[in-house]
């Protein structure tokens, strides 16, 4: 049961490129407005303000957990470093499982996740890049979502950058109807805790993961240390790591995408590598890849 490593002169993954009309598309990216979206968002965000108003101790911890199990299970262990970049192996159903998971952090079914993030690789910080900061701090944060287009249950266009997903029935279906996770979700803790487990455990919780999430592709390009000169501007944030599981160790990253681990140095915490270790370690989880660095060959950047 060994770890793959990757050399540091072995970058596969997605390449930067493509630089387009960044005039053009900074004076027209705010021309349409997603309602759909906006509407779901303002009504989480007043959910999020009105559960601080409702506190409670047991609430605390259903958020607790809830975003533990849907960023770290969900998020970071499978759509990011399972789906997307096929990081490591595992069985089907642990996939399908974790899949699940990352449906609740409300951001979209699997197709359009690794769509985007996809798309990001290929092309980061360019006018092809979904949500390229070198469009303004808040597009990369949130304004990409709600003035872009809306494509959480299209699976023809996410189809191009995710064919491998396309393949598989259960991910196209849950493409569609990955709001179903998330609305079992509240209508369990209603009917355990009521109306404040639900404001905590899916209005308060589901919002701070969206902005957690939303970090990454906004501070971590913006603030940070450069450990390698990449193509793009992302950059290796600490308390982003700390949010979002180890997401924050973002320049890492894009310079070894397909690594498991995210965190290189023994002072960069990546739970999520962990929990794929632990996967590793009970044989459910195989392929495992982590970069292997050499010291001298590290490019440090301010």
């Amino acid at each position: 049961m060994t770890v793959k490593t990757v050399s540091v002169n072995q970058r596969v993954g997605l390449r930067s490129g493509g630089t387009g009309t960044m005039a053009g598309a900074k004076k027209n990216r705010y021309s349409k407005v997603s309602w759909t979206t906006a509407f779901f968002m303002t009504l989480f965000h007043i959910g999020a303000v009105w559960a601080l108003f409702d506190f409670t101790w047991s609430g605390v911890v259903v958020l607790l957990v809830t975003y533990y199990i849907s960023l770290a299970w969900g998020i970071g262990m499978s759509y990011h470093r399972l789906l997307t970049h096929r990081s490591y192996k595992t069985p089907k159903i642990v996939e399908y499982f974790l899949t699940i998971c990352a449906t609740l952090a409300l951001e979209g079914g699997p197709l359009f996740w690794v769509a985007t993030h996809r798309r990001h690789h290929q092309h980061s910080d360019s006018d092809h890049d979904p949500h390229t900061p070198r469009h303004g701090g808040f597009w990369a944060h949130m304004g990409w979502i709600m003035f872009g287009d809306a494509q959480h249950n299209n699976v023809t266009m996410p189809a191009k950058y995710a064919p491998d997903l396309a393949k598989d029935k259960f991910h196209v279906w849950l493409s569609s109807y990955h709001w179903v996770p998330l609305t079992v979700l509240g209508f369990a803790l209603w009917a355990m805790g009521g109306w404040n487990w639900v404001l905590w455990g899916v209005f308060l919780r589901t919002t701070l993961g969206l902005h957690s999430t939303w970090l990454v592709n906004s501070a971590t390009h913006l603030w940070g240390g450069r450990r390698f000169q990449t193509r793009d501007d992302s950059r290796n944030n600490w308390w982003v790591a700390l949010l979002t599981f180890g997401e924050g160790w973002h320049n890492n990253h894009h310079a070894h995408p397909t690594s498991a681990a995210h965190g290189l140095a023994w002072y960069e915490i990546d739970l999520t590598y962990l929990h794929i270790r632990a996967l590793q370690l009970l044989g459910l989880a195989t392929d495992v890849k982590r970069v292997r660095v050499d010291e001298e060959m590290q490019e440090e950047a301010a």
